[in-house]
């Protein structure tokens, strides 16, 4: 009836991502140099020799132990605070925000982090960096990382970016886009029956809703109790029949023009949809409003600061391009693309 994503599956598909792309923090700080600025956990260079990586690998867990406290160890594998402290900075905000609001996340990070530990060790034990192929893997990773933190760092702006007048502006600009829609707060029975049932399921469905409807229209009747006893969907059953409060675009077009018309507290005809028959009951109505400055400020400051950091990156890219002209043989590139659309075709 409605679309709904799990709350923060984006955030823990990007946390896998970063950590798959991750060594430990000590790795990298046993391999970087301290001029540089802070950048992703990725291999410095291809490893000249695991047995010396392995060495500097415990030299640095060894420090990271006395730097400060082991939060987490798996067997030789530890992570000291400021290993764990370098990897919540290199998080943008949003996810910051949310492992602060769901602390279950770093503990799922930070099991990562342990893993990706153990993998490495046994991965530079078996020489697996010095195979060509991942060699060649490992310098294009070491090139990006240089290549992204360099722009990150020219393309910096003032902390005090931007001020009040211009958060207030880009506000009124842009009022529009911090609508919330028409809400409605609703509860369901729901009879199961598909849409290629055959007669006897029909008619089995159809008594049973019959029989609801009719519970429902007697004096005193309680959606909830009815929902709890009646409905086919067990969940929502539990629930006493709640959906909670939906915006008005979370909700099947079937559905909503049931319930528009409907008073607070009415209860709809029954709505087919492909897998059975709803009856809704509206329970509030909460019309639509734009959020206050207040309430949009923090997420639409770190908005303009992000359009203005992307804006310097590209004005810096043109520049660059600007004083070196690029020359590309656009045939001999295109004769390079050829041989594998025709080995793909066959």
């Amino acid at each position: 009836m409605v679309n709904r994503n799990p709350p923060y599956r984006n955030l823990v598909i990007g946390l896998a991502s970063l950590m798959l792309l991750s060594t430990s923090a000590a790795e990298v700080r046993s391999q970087a140099p301290k001029s540089q600025p802070a950048r992703p956990p990725v291999p410095s260079a291809p490893l000249s020799s695991p047995a010396a990586a392995g060495t500097n690998a415990g030299a640095s867990e060894s420090k990271d132990a006395a730097e400060g406290d082991v939060i987490a160890q798996a067997g030789a594998a530890r992570l000291a605070a400021s290993d764990i402290r370098g990897f919540v900075a290199q998080l943008n905000a949003r996810e910051q925000a949310a492992i602060a609001h769901d602390p279950r996340l770093l503990s799922q990070a930070v099991r990562s982090l342990l893993a990706n530990q153990l993998v490495l060790k046994e991965a530079l034990a078996k020489k697996w960096e010095q195979q060509p192929v991942i060699a060649a893997q490992l310098e294009r990773i070491r090139q990006d990382a240089i290549v992204e933190t360099y722009l990150r760092s020219v393309s910096q702006i003032p902390d005090g970016y931007p001020g009040d007048a211009e958060v207030e502006s880009a506000y009124e600009a842009n009022k529009t886009s911090f609508l919330v829609p028409r809400q409605f707060q609703l509860s369901q029975i729901v009879v199961l029956q598909a849409q290629d049932a055959d007669k006897a399921t029909e008619e089995k469905a159809r008594k049973k809703l019959d029989e609801i409807r009719k519970s429902l229209k007697e004096p005193g009747a309680n959606f909830a109790s009815i929902a709890a006893r009646s409905s086919d969907d067990p969940e929502g059953a539990a629930k006493g029949g709640d959906l909670g409060l939906l915006r008005e675009d979370q909700i099947r077009p079937e559905i909503r023009s049931q319930i528009i018309g409907l008073a607070v507290n009415a209860v709809s005809e029954p709505v087919r949809l492909e897998d059975g028959w709803h009856v809704l009951k509206l329970v509030e109505t909460k019309p639509a409003y734009t959020r206050p400055l207040a309430e949009v400020r923090d997420q639409l400051l770190q908005r303009l600061r992000d359009e203005r950091q992307n804006a310097n990156r590209r004005r810096y890219l043109g520049k660059i391009v600007d004083e070196t002209p690029m020359i590309i043989n656009e045939i001999a590139l295109s004769k390079l693309i050829e041989p594998s659309q025709k080995a793909s075709s066959k």
